[in-house]
């Protein structure tokens, strides 16, 4: 074998924290994004179970110390650098919508709504973070990623006006305001995934949200009860743990092995799976038109993610051009 075969049978090497770092198989890519999924889904099930013990500001507060503290041992032991001054205003985006936006707003759904009922709301989360990702570089999906982008907002809107009566409650607009805050903050994280490691992104932004933490979760204990239950702390455990940072930690290394396009395909069953962890773990009864939106919601994204494929060709995390 002469060395030009030697060398271009290498496996391709990528730059990660500063280091070199082999990029492994696709396999291992699709396994990661679907544990990350799988790590997700089960965000509102433990939700409900957290504020079995716990106010929704109490609760958001102590997930985000938490998650916050074992980001920042994690950035330590990995002796991460510091990020350069010009993204700190993107993690604050990152922060204020994935750590802090999202969850609290959620939370607050969460109390007059069911989990299976926010799950199918925020399965227009892709659709969402899709739109304002255009807005935000100037992308040009083609028109079939449009059409079923309204189609899909036509199922979740018509799915929340027939479960509330023809009106919508409070908890349907916390709903709705979490995915703008939510696709915010996926946008511009994916944005800064292009120039460093998307777990170090979700890293970072938790350590800038540990001040604002700290003063909430002291403001907030005093005036909301606490009444510590096993399903409560367990609740708080998985959502600081798993759900706000182990999660997006193999989710973001996913995207980085196999691509964003090809991930995106994989969150489309985290509706289904929080439906049936409902079921299975609070016992909630889901109407037949939960699963029903669920499915035409998941037709939809999977629409607009195909056709987003066709008009553009990946590069690397966070970023793709037109082909």
């Amino acid at each position: 074998m002469t060395a030009q075969n030697s060398a271009t049978a290498r496996p391709p090497i990528a730059i990660e924290a500063g280091r070199p770092t082999v990029r492994r198989g696709p396999g291992s890519g699709v396994l990661l994004a679907g544990l990350g999924v799988l790590a997700f889904s089960l965000t509102f099930p433990s939700t409900v179970w957290g504020l079995e013990s716990f106010g929704p500001w109490s609760l958001v507060a102590l997930r985000t110390v938490l998650a916050a503290l074992i980001a920042g041992c994690a950035l330590l032991a990995g002796r991460v650098p510091v990020p350069a001054r010009r993204h700190w205003a993107g993690l604050a985006v990152v922060a204020g919508g994935v750590v802090v936006g999202f969850p609290l707003l959620t939370s607050l759904a969460l109390r007059t709504s069911t989990s299976s009922h926010a799950a199918v709301v925020v399965g227009l989360l892709p659709l969402t973070t899709a739109l304002l990702s255009a807005l935000r570089t100037g992308a040009r999906p083609p028109r079939a990623f449009w059409a079923a982008a309204l189609a899909g907002a036509a199922v979740v809107i018509a799915f929340t006006a027939q479960q509330s009566g023809g009106t919508l409650f409070g908890g349907d607009l916390y709903l709705f305001g979490a995915l703008l805050v939510c696709a915010a903050g996926y946008t511009e994280g994916g944005r800064l995934a292009g120039v460093m490691p998307g777990w170090q992104v979700i890293g970072w932004a938790l350590v800038l949200s540990l001040p604002l933490a700290v003063a909430g979760a002291a403001v907030a204990l005093p005036f909301e009860p606490v009444r510590l239950t096993v399903h409560g702390v367990v609740g708080l455990v998985w959502v600081a743990t798993v759900s706000t940072f182990l999660g997006l930690y193999a989710w973001y290394r996913g995207m980085a092995e196999i691509g964003v396009p090809r991930a995106s395909q994989l969150q489309l069953a985290q509706p289904l799976l929080t439906l049936v962890w409902s079921f299975l773990l609070l016992g909630e009864e889901v109407s037949a038109a939960a699963p029903v939106a669920a499915v035409a919601v998941l037709l939809c994204i999977a629409v607009t993610q195909r056709a987003g494929i066709r008009g553009t060709r990946p590069t690397r995390a966070g970023e793709s051009v037109r082909s």
